[in-house]
């Protein structure tokens, strides 16, 4: 699967479970685990609870998700 076909929602973090898992609570209210990607644990880019993230859901099983972009 591309990066083309992955569903891009918003949210916000609610809870930080540990090892780069988060618990976000979507604007059409739905709660998704998300991992942080790659790119932001490269970079170094925390995140915390209540900061508005990016996520990229697979349209397969929109229960959890990565973490792809911190606003």
């Amino acid at each position: 699967m591309s990066k083309d076909d992955l569903i891009q929602l918003e949210g916000t973090v609610t809870r930080v479970l540990g090892g780069g898992t988060m618990e976000i609570q979507c604007d059409n209210n739905i709660t998704i685990r998300g991992v942080l990607s790659g790119r932001m644990k490269k970079h170094r880019i925390r995140v915390l609870v209540g900061d508005r993230v990016q996520v990229s859901v697979s349209p397969y099983d929109t229960s959890h998700g990565l973490i792809t972009y911190r606003f």
